[in-house]
């Protein structure tokens, strides 16, 4: 009934001008409730933290949100950052000075936002606690190794490094996502040193290298020439054993023969027969003009002197 006698005269007719103003009024309320009464906003990858004269009175994940006028709001950096040490200084086992160059990418817990914030950072930048945390690790570890180690175990140097980080930094609320480690560098003589070192390793290893490539060579050139004294020796046991098959054949023929020509003297004197008649067949009568002493004379047989 208020209502309709607010906005509506006795006869039930709308009043223009009271509903008009009305509407400018709220309109007016609206404008002030946004000015002093804003909505802001918490950004991607942050936590808005709510406070009252600098007290924590709630923590806001990403997204709007609507403050009283008695009430701030703080923007918490929750994403990854880098926190970079140059030339960071330390000592090994063996008393020499190392340096290198460190980058520490870290983000802080979601769920430790509060603790950091009043400890720590208003707005989540913890580099200066990294960078300090960091040197000082640093140290620690690299004191535990000589400098020969600390070059040949870089992996198991860095695994302990970020351990060691890792457990020192949580006290901030912080976690390490990794460390890159550039630039190892000792001092100049013990630089010199190393790289002398190195360039005698380098060079045994190409001497090593010739003779073994040389060792290898002989043992080809060896292995070669003993195939080829084996298939000459070979080869010359295959002739020697022919020849020897060859005369024994041969002595074999001479002896059966000499055999048969003994044991029959009528075939011994037939042949000597044949080479009379051979003999006389080629005689041209003449009797030689010289003769030597002991030659004999050819076809002249001595009365009672057998013929040879």
């Amino acid at each position: 009934m208020e209502f309709n006698s607010r906005y509506r005269t006795e006869h039930g007719t709308p009043k223009p001008g009271v509903i008009v103003r009305d509407l400018a009024l709220g309109a007016i309320v609206l404008v002030l409730l946004f000015t002093f009464w804003p909505i802001r906003t918490v950004p991607t990858g942050t936590r808005g933290v709510i406070t009252v004269g600098g007290a924590i009175k709630g923590i806001e994940n990403e997204g709007f949100l609507i403050l009283l006028p008695w009430q701030a709001l703080a923007i918490f950096n929750t994403r990854a950052e880098e926190a970079t040490v140059d030339k960071s200084e330390g000592s090994t086992s063996d008393t020499q000075p190392v340096t290198v160059n460190m980058t520490v990418r870290y983000s802080i817990a979601t769920d430790r936002v509060a603790e950091v914030f009043e400890k720590y950072s208003h707005d989540g930048n913890l580099q200066s606690y990294i960078q300090t945390a960091t040197q000082e690790v640093f140290k620690a570890v690299t004191a535990r190794f000589t400098a020969p180690d600390l070059i040949a175990k870089r992996a198991q140097v860095s695994s302990e490094i970020y351990k060691a980080l890792s457990d020192k930094v949580a006290i901030y609320g912080a976690r390490i996502i990794n460390i890159d480690m550039r630039n190892f560098a000792f001092s100049p003589d013990y630089m010199g040193a190393i790289n002398q070192k190195v360039t005698q390793e380098q060079l045994r290893l190409v001497a090593e290298n010739k003779l073994k490539t040389v060792e290898a060579e002989q043992k080809q050139k060896v292995a070669v020439a003993e195939a080829e004294a084996t298939a000459l020796k070979a080869k010359a046991d295959g002739e020697a054993y022919a020849n020897l098959k060859v005369a024994t054949a041969q002595a074999e023929a001479l002896k059966i023969q000499n055999a048969a020509l003994a044991q029959n003297r009528d075939v011994l004197e037939l042949r000597r027969i044949e080479v009379e008649r051979v003999k006389a067949e080629r005689w041209n009568g003449a009797l030689p003009t010289s003769i030597y002493a002991g030659a004999p004379i050819p076809f002249f047989t001595p009365p009672g002197v057998a013929p040879k």
